[in-house]
């Protein structure tokens, strides 16, 4: 083995792909305009092919695509020429992805593609092959240096594809108007889906779980509520549900801290918690962690329009759900 500064390669390598992204952004013109409406004018799916490397960033191209809002998937091009072509339809359009623009398993499938009058978009170094020669669209990368010193493993090369798609993506995006509510609809199990979808109605426990009291009653029904509904704290609330406070485990503490033994018939109204924090049901969950956080408390009690105690939800609930 060679001895050799890896660092200094590292950071030769991330020069040369540097240089070939200043590359593709003099790429960018008119072409990339007219290849971004032919995709929104699409009815159907935009579909992405590619061999080899390219094959493997037009997946990661293909699932960006439709995350953000364009309906996409991977075509492989070697499976299209054995019946996954049909795959293809009309209504849809083509992104086909070869560094030299001559890929023999996607030029097989040129015949079928005109056939269909599928809107051909290629991504190559330049437009000499005979892909973008048959494209409606030809975008190219620009002649940039590929990082391995060999000169033959796809590097630099795949990094701008790669950066290209990212940059139709975000252009469709913008375009569609998508939000960040569209995008945690396509993300449903994930973090973000989860912190952007839920909403406090979702976690809240109300009905029967919601720790109630009234203002009279005595101390021992308000320590028997709270241990009953496993919260940590009870409203308290009048003959309509009107919030009136609330009586937590820290009010219980401070409470003994100061008399060693309470009257267990007094009432809680002497002792509970005027103006308690409040959050609507409407609200996102992660709206909810953020007020638990910010004034350094373990519940938010959910009350409506009308100021009615309809619901308590905790920091428990929400680390469980993976929102905190």
């Amino acid at each position: 083995m060679n001895l050799i500064d890896f660092k200094k390669v590292a950071l030769e390598t991330l020069k040369i792909e540097q240089q070939a992204l200043d590359v593709l952004a003099a790429q960018i013109d008119e072409r990339f305009v007219k290849a971004c409406e032919i995709i929104l004018q699409c009815k159907g799916r935009l579909v992405v092919t590619g061999m080899g490397k390219s094959g493997h960033i037009g997946r990661k191209m293909a699932a960006t695509f439709a995350s953000t809002g364009t309906p996409s998937f991977f075509m492989h091009p070697g499976e299209a020429g054995h019946g996954d072509l049909g795959m293809l339809v009309k209504g849809d359009v083509l992104i086909a992805i070869s560094n030299s623009g001559k890929s023999d398993e996607i030029m097989m499938l040129m015949p079928l593609i005109k056939h269909l009058g599928v809107p051909l978009i290629t991504i190559s170094r330049d437009i000499q092959g005979p892909m973008p020669q048959n494209a409606d669209v030809a975008l190219t990368l620009g002649a940039a240096d590929e990082a391995c010193p060999l000169g033959l493993a796809p590097t630099s090369s795949t990094t701008a594809t790669l950066a290209l798609g990212d940059a139709l993506a975000v252009a469709l995006l913008e375009a569609r108007g998508f939000t960040s509510d569209d995008f945690a609809r396509s993300h449903p199990a994930g973090a973000l889906g989860k912190r952007l979808l839920l909403h406090v109605e979702h976690l809240m426990h109300k009905g029967k779980d919601l720790p109630k009291v009234l203002p009279t009653a005595p101390m021992s029904h308000v320590l028997y509520e709270m241990t009953e509904k496993r919260l940590g704290l009870t409203t308290i609330t009048d003959e309509n549900d009107q919030l009136l406070g609330v009586f937590t485990d820290g009010d219980l503490r401070r409470l003994l801290s100061k008399q060693s033994n309470i009257n267990l018939n007094m009432p809680v109204a002497e002792v509970m918690t005027h103006h308690p924090a409040t959050i609507s049901k409407h609200a996102r969950a992660v709206e909810a962690l953020e007020q638990l956080r910010d004034k350094k408390i373990n519940q938010c009690i959910v009350t409506d329009q009308e100021d009615k105690v309809i619901g308590v939800i905790s920091m428990h609930d929400l680390i469980q759900a993976g929102v905190a």
